[in-house]
């Protein structure tokens, strides 16, 4: 990627974590009003969900400009794990309000206290929440995929899961209402149930973010998709080369790693060598783009 090129996804990148930030305040502060305002507890188990995403899209945006950084006299290999972390974190983040969540449902179930005031209320604050939520995971889907960045992509997910859990919580504050106006209070234990459906929806994005995250924090290998582009790449050049071996890839956030030994015939001269290398290189970033290529060039060798 050309430096102008970097700069201009570091610019898109940050401002699409900066709206992420501001969505999720205000969708934090408008469902812990809703939930006191109608002691839902599904709707504070909700506002508890869009709090955590605040904290995650804060993350994000941190960790976003962090790995857009050069590399420096300590960081030789950029700083592209600060995003890996990031999702680690918000994946924890998750996993602890999957907890919360349960604990809170399960003790109004135990209690009895399940009375829910003014659902409508519920239903207009989980409205206005799936919509926005719905434009902003989108938004940030288009630019984690444009930016190649893990961070706004995990905080995508949460968004996009959120929109799920909220029209969850619709629906039941819908019945709760219809059920109230008909004269039916039990329908009010459907509010503490359909907080626990929202831990175990959220719970399985946690999940894939944290094995996500944990794959680039270990240095797995890229996904084996590409590893075969890389490797017919390879192949198409072998009337040029000799062959070629020990390929290695990895990813950390945005960039990924690929280098490889490089056999040539004998004959060839370094000016040749190191041409056959920079059509290579550019071959193989049309293949896998942002990527960090290190070649190490070897004579044939003589059983070869």
């Amino acid at each position: 990627m050309s430096p102008t090129g970097g700069a201009a996804a570091r610019v898109k990148a940050a401002r699409a974590a900066r709206t992420s930030v501001f969505s999720n305040l205000f969708l934090t502060v408008g469902k812990l009003a809703a939930g006191l305002f109608t002691g839902s507890v599904s709707i504070l188990s909700e506002a508890l969900h869009s709090g955590l995403d605040l904290a995650a899209a804060v993350m994000a945006f941190l960790a976003v400009r962090k790995a857009r950084e050069p590399a420096d006299t300590d960081h030789n290999f950029g700083h592209g794990k600060y995003e890996s972390l990031s999702g680690m974190a918000e994946g924890l983040l998750i996993l602890v309000a999957v907890g919360l969540i349960v604990w809170g449902a399960m003790g109004r179930l135990i209690s009895g206290e399940t009375e829910i005031r003014a659902p409508l209320v519920g239903v207009f604050i989980m409205g206005v929440s799936a919509v926005v939520n719905v434009l902003v995971s989108r938004m940030l889907f288009r630019v984690s995929e444009e930016t190649d960045s893990l961070a706004l992509e995990a905080d995508a997910w949460h968004l996009r899961t959120d929109v799920w859990t909220s029209v969850g919580v619709l629906a039941g504050m819908a019945v709760i209402a219809v059920g109230t106006y008909a004269g039916f209070p039990e329908v009010h234990h459907i509010d503490p149930v359909i907080a626990i459906g929202i831990a175990l929806v959220i719970i399985r994005a946690a999940a894939d973010i944290m094995r996500r995250s944990y794959n680039h924090l270990v240095d797995r290998s890229l996904p084996a998709a590409e590893v075969e582009r890389i490797e017919l790449l390879l192949m198409e050049h072998y009337p040029e080369l000799s062959g070629y071996h020990r390929l290695r890839t990895r990813q950390a956030g945005p960039e990924r790693y690929i280098d490889l030994h490089l056999e040539v015939p004998g004959q060839l001269s370094v000016a040749q060598s190191h041409a056959l290398c920079d059509h290579l290189e550019q071959d193989l970033r049309k293949v896998i783009p942002r990527a960090e290529i290190l070649i190490h060039v070897e004579p044939k060798r003589a059983d070869g």
